[in-house]
C-alpha cells in the first residue's frame, strides 16, 4: 500500500503522521519542496525577527515516513510527476498543497517563506525614519504591520487595503484599530491598484482614492493571501471557480476517489483558509482512508469554528468569537488574554500536526 502526501503544511503533516499511526503497514511518502515545516501563521514574526517559524520535517514526521524534496508537477493515474523529472506511484494520494500568493510587482509577499525571508532582510536594512507599507487589511496584513511597528518603533508603518478586519464585529474592529493606533500604525482603508517603482529603489503605492494619491514607501509588503496552485486543474481534477479541487462529503476528489484533498486547496463548503481548518481536514482524511483500507464505511466530514484571532505586536491582540458557521458573534477578547489564547492555539496547531492528536468542534446543524 503506497500513500503519497503532497504538501507538508498543517494538513499534510498531520495526515501523514495520523496515517502512519493507523495504517503502519503502508508506505507513506511526503513530497514537499522544502525540508522544513513552516508555521505560516507565524510568518509575520519571521519578517520582524521576533519568532522562529521553521522546524525540520525530520522532527515533525513519525519514524518510517519518507520525505522527497520536490514539488508535484502533475497528478496522473496512480502516480505523480515531480519537478525533478522523477515520479512517485500511489494507491492513495492526499493533496495538501495549500494556497500561494500572487503579489503585485514591486511588493514583497509575506505569506510565503521565501518572501518573508526577503522581507526580514530588507526590513533589517532600513534606516530609522523609513516608511514600510503593508498591503492587505485582513489578519495577515494587520499582524504584519503591528509586528513591524512593535519591533521597529523607529519606522513609519502604514496599512493599506479594503475594510479593516472585515469579518470582525464592529466592536472588535474598533478594538483592532485602537491597537494599531497605539503602535502608531496609520490605516488607509482603500484599494491598491498598482505599485510604481520610484527613485532609489523605493516604491510608490498608488491608491484608487484621489484623496490619498501616491504614497512613497521604502519597503512595500504584500499581505493578501488566497491564490490556489493550479495543480488540481492542470491534472484534470474538477475544480471550483477559485481553482480548489471539488470534493465529496468525505473529502475525496469527485474526479478520483483515490485522492483526498485537504486544506486551502480543497473546495469544502463553508470552510476558510486557516490552520483551524487544515488540521481537522487532514485528520479526517487520514481517518477516512484508514477506515476504507480496513473495509469499514466512511463517515462524512463535519467541522465548526470557534473564532478568529490576531496579535497586535507581542503584548496585545483580539480574538473574535464566532458561531460554528464562522459568523461573528458580538463578543470578543482583547489584550493579554487574547495574546495567550492565540499563542496557545498556534502552538496547539503545530503540536497536532506533529503528534497527529487533535480534536475539533462538529459543524453547525
Amino acid at each position: 500500500m503506497k500513500i503519497v502526501v503532497a504538501g507538508a503544511g498543517y494538513a499534510g503533516t498531520l495526515a501523514a503522521n495520523r496515517l502512519a499511526k493507523k495504517v503502519p503497514e503502508a508506505e507513506i511518502t511526503v513530497v514537499n519542496p522544502r525540508p522544513d515545516f513552516v508555521e505560516r501563521v507565524r510568518l509575520h514574526q519571521h519578517v520582524a525577527g521576533t519568532g522562529k517559524v521553521a522546524t525540520p520535517l525530520a522532527e515533525m514526521l513519525r519514524a518510517g515516513v519518507a520525505v522527497r524534496l520536490a514539488a508535484v508537477e502533475k497528478i496522473g493515474d496512480g502516480s505523480v510527476t515531480l519537478d525533478t523529472g522523477e515520479s512517485a506511484d500511489f494507491d492513495h494520494l492526499v493533496l495538501a498543497v495549500g494556497s500561494t500568493v500572487t503579489a503585485l510587482p514591486g511588493t514583497v509577499p509575506v505569506g510565503t517563506w521565501e518572501g518573508a525571508e526577503y522581507a526580514r532582510t530588507a526590513l533589517a536594512d532600513l534606516p530609522p525614519g523609513a516608511t514600510v507599507t503593508v498591503i492587505g487589511t485582513g489578519a495577515t496584513g494587520i499582524e504584519t504591520a503591528a509586528e513591524v511597528a512593535d519591533g521597529r518603533p523607529d519606522l513609519r508603518v502604514r496599512l493599506v487595503g479594503n475594510r479593516l478586519a472585515a469579518t470582525f464585529s464592529d466592536g472588535a474592529r474598533r478594538r483592532v484599530r485602537a491597537g494599531l493606533e497605539r503602535l502608531k500604525v496609520s490605516v488607509l482603508e482603500d484599494s491598491v491598484t498598482e505599485v510604481l517603482r520610484g527613485e532609489k529603489g523605493a516604491d510608490s503605492v498608488r491608491l484608487r482614492s484621489d484623496a490619498n494619491g501616491e504614497l512613497r514607501s521604502d519597503l512595500t509588503l504584500w499581505a493578501v493571501l488566497g491564490s490556489i496552485p493550479d495543480l488540481a486543474e492542470r491534472s484534470g481534477l474538477e475544480v471550483d471557480d477559485r481553482g480548489r479541487a471539488v470534493v465529496d462529503r468525505y473529502l475525496r476528489s469527485v474526479s478520483d476517489p483515490r485522492i483526498f484533498v485537504v486544506g486551502d486547496c480543497a473546495a469544502v463548503p463553508g470552510s476558510r483558509a486557516a490552520c483551524q481548518t487544515a488540521g481537522p481536514q487532514g485528520a479526517h482524511a487520514a481517518d477516512t482512508l484508514a477506515r476504507l483500507i480496513r473495509g469499514r464505511e466512511p463517515e462524512p466530514y463535519s467541522m465548526g469554528y470557534f473564532g478568529t484571532g490576531l496579535t497586535l505586536g507581542r503584548r496585545d491582540g483580539v480574538i473574535q468569537l464566532s458561531r460554528r458557521d464562522d459568523s461573528a458573534r458580538r463578543h470578543y477578547l482583547a489584550g493579554r488574554p487574547a495574546v495567550v489564547l492565540k499563542e496557545g492555539a498556534t502552538r496547539g496547531a503545530k503540536y497536532g500536526s506533529r503528534t497527529a492528536t487533535i480534536t475539533w468542534l462538529s459543524g453547525p446543524k
